[in-house]
């Protein structure tokens, strides 16, 4: 039996609508302070339909857009919860900033290769969170024949 489209949904509903498992979308409560899910004794989640097409326009943001935690959280602020939960819609207007543009991205041609074919993993060059360390010891890896 169909829920009516008001109807609060608990958090595998949501989960299998979305097609995301139940722990992305309690990481993605701790990241988006706009998500708040009414709590019932035990800590069982039930989502309004509200939050459901706020969740839908994170998923589509970061998931079909590219767009990264940082760069919805920065949508939300600027053009405000009622943009992102309407953006996942056919014909509703997208942001008009490029992902690559909103959170200092690396362009492809910043990103540095392994030379060996083993390992085709891309680091970032101006990537703050890789050590810059971590390309020459993956290159040794690989030529060691240990690769990641």
């Amino acid at each position: 039996m169909d829920k009516a489209p008001d109807a609060f949904r608990t958090i595998s509903e949501v989960a299998e609508q979305l097609d995301v498992p139940q722990h992305v979308l309690r990481f993605w409560e701790s990241r988006f302070r706009e998500i708040r899910p009414m709590k019932r004794g035990g800590g069982r989640r039930y989502y309004r339909p509200d939050d459901l097409d706020l969740l839908r326009g994170i998923r589509h943001l970061l998931y079909g857009e590219g767009y990264t935690i940082r760069g919805v959280q920065r949508l939300l602020r600027e053009q405000g919860v009622r943009f992102v939960q309407n953006v996942w819609q056919p014909g509703a207007p997208q942001p008009t900033r490029q992902p690559a543009e909103e959170d200092g991205a690396v362009e492809p041609k910043a990103l540095l290769r392994c030379s060996c074919r083993c390992c085709a993993w891309p680091w970032a060059a101006n990537d703050r969170r890789v050590p810059k360390v971590r390309v020459p010891v993956r290159r040794a890896r690989c030529r060691l024949g240990r690769a990641d």
